[in-house]
């Protein structure tokens, strides 16, 4: 059985990708951010949110020993960031300036290799931040990487349909041609090594895309003259639309994959069987990962969230347990969120300041907030008076307290403390209901000035200007080549939008 363990709430935008390490979730999304949370209790890190990207950020990964967090976006770079300080380690600009769209760790750490929507990889030395050798698969996007658990080859998949094995020296060993039709979107290797019957060395790798298909493949590593041979062995079907994203469990009993259809599935990865079918998104499910260190999967998607599942059987994380900070969550209902809610405060109900005042640890004042049917609105609404005449907390602040009047200061203190959660709650970034097309799919940002690209996508003019100058010039929607430079203003996109902004 799996259980939603919680919801979090932290990005503004699309989540595109989510990482487990030992101690830590990461989160990316095309707000520009990076997410780092606990993998406890799943509380955001001091230093959380990361802000480096000037674009979307598509992908990010934890170093083997989870001391170190990559990341890679539009702006064309990965950047490196240490766990331990949240600050900025490296920033390694792909070659020909490229989108990066993937990027992955060596099981051991020692490389990096990342893809870019023109089609190169770089491959990094991750000890000295130094560009070890490129590649490139010509009329394509790289948009998915994995290493073998040997750290000697990895393989790439594209918007093409390929998978390419690869070794350290950038020399190409195998391809699979039209793995995915319409194109790979995820590609991951089990992290076993296995023996095949004739003594070779083999790996599993799952893979999913664009045709609504997740594939489990056979990589052999044969002789010297008889190369590679990949086979197929088993094809899942247990989704109805384009697949996302695919991952394995730390023990490679378990797969799990994140769909168009909003759907996430589980299955048991050695025989291909069905187990669970998750239906928590409102949009599509673009990203997934297992704990691997316990029985727990993180799924992200376009709906801004992250869900948080517990496999209550134990499976997939090498029989660990789950910790007892998650487990409390999961007793209590799966209420908990990292962060505030992004919803608007002034429409929260009665029940919904309850459940915020429980997850900010303000217990006891919920009778107080409960008889006086405090909502939204008017949580907004109370002082520091109000708070101590009208639901009596911190009454006692007039009365000269003598030092040892313990009651009267803890109850000053308890009225303090709910004060500076409302005003955290007046500054917190909200969501106001922005239609996604008044937004510039570059910036994120509503748009001032929309033009219309020869891909016939509308793009903030600065934004796409600005993107035809820099970067090769293709779509930054479709990655295909754009026919003409030419730009046209949409004007019926901008006086909606500021028929739009006018009315908020």
């Amino acid at each position: 059985m799996v259980s939603l363990v919680c919801t979090l709430r932290s990005h503004q935008d699309d989540v595109n990708c989510c990482a487990f390490s030992g101690a830590l979730l990461a989160t990316c999304s095309a707000d520009k951010s990076i997410c780092v949370y606990s993998a406890r209790d799943f509380s955001e890190l001091p230093f959380s949110p990361l802000s480096g990207h000037g674009y979307g950020v598509h992908y990010c990964c934890f170093s083997a020993c989870g001391q170190y967090l990559a990341s890679c976006s539009t702006d064309a770079t990965t950047v490196v960031w240490s766990m331990d300080t949240g600050e900025i380690e490296a920033v390694l600009e792909h070659p020909g300036r490229s989108p990066v769209r993937v990027c992955a760790f060596s099981p051991d750490s020692s490389f990096l290799v990342s893809g870019g929507s023109d089609g190169t990889i770089a491959l990094w030395d991750f000890t000295s931040r130094t560009l070890l050798r490129t590649g490139a698969v010509t009329d394509t996007s790289i948009v998915a990487c994995s290493f073998t658990p040997c750290a000697q080859l990895f393989i790439t998949g594209s918007t093409y349909g390929d998978l390419r094995l690869w070794d350290l020296n950038m020399n190409h060993l195998h391809a699979e041609k039209n793995a995915h039709d319409l194109g790979v979107s995820c590609c991951q290797f089990a992290p076993q090594i296995m023996k095949g019957t004739d003594g070779c060395v083999q790996f599993r790798l799952a893979s999913c895309g664009q045709d609504s298909l997740v594939k489990i493949w056979i990589v052999s590593l044969l002789s010297a003259a008889a190369g590679i041979k990949m086979q197929l062995a088993h094809t899942l079907t247990g989704q109805s639309a384009p697949i996302l994203s695919c991952a394995y469990s730390a023990d490679g009993q378990m797969l799990v994959s994140g769909s168009v259809d909003k759907t996430v599935t589980v299955y048991q990865a050695n025989e291909g069987v069905l187990l669970y079918t998750l239906n928590q998104h409102d949009r599509y499910v673009t990203a997934c990962a297992f704990s691997p260190t316990a029985p727990l999967i993180a799924t992200g998607s376009m709906d801004k969230t992250v869900n948080i599942w517990m496999l209550e059987d134990g499976s997939g994380a090498q029989g660990k347990s789950l910790p007892d900070e998650a487990a409390s969550v999961l007793s209590s209902g799966g209420r908990k969120s990292s962060g505030h809610s992004r919803l608007m405060v002034s429409e929260w109900s009665e029940e919904d300041v309850l459940a915020w005042l429980r997850e900010e640890g303000l217990e006891a004042v919920i009778d107080m907030f409960k008889s006086n049917n405090i909502d939204g609105e008017e949580l907004l609404s109370l002082t520091k008076e109000t708070l101590s005449s009208e639901l009596h907390i911190g009454a006692q602040h007039h009365r000269t307290f003598l030092p040892q009047d313990k009651k009267s200061k803890e109850s000053l203190g308890l009225r303090c403390k709910v004060m500076k959660k409302i005003e955290e709650l007046k500054m917190a970034p909200v969501s106001n209901g922005t239609p996604d097309e008044y937004l510039c799919p570059i910036t994120r940002e509503i748009m001032k000035d929309p033009v219309i690209a020869a891909d016939g996508y509308s793009y903030e003019r600065e934004a796409i200007e600005s993107w035809i100058n820099t970067k090769s010039r293709t779509s930054p929607m479709t990655n295909l080549p754009l026919q003409t430079t030419l730009l046209t203003p949409n004007r019926t996109l901008k006086m909606a939008i500021l028929r739009w902004t006018t009315c908020q």
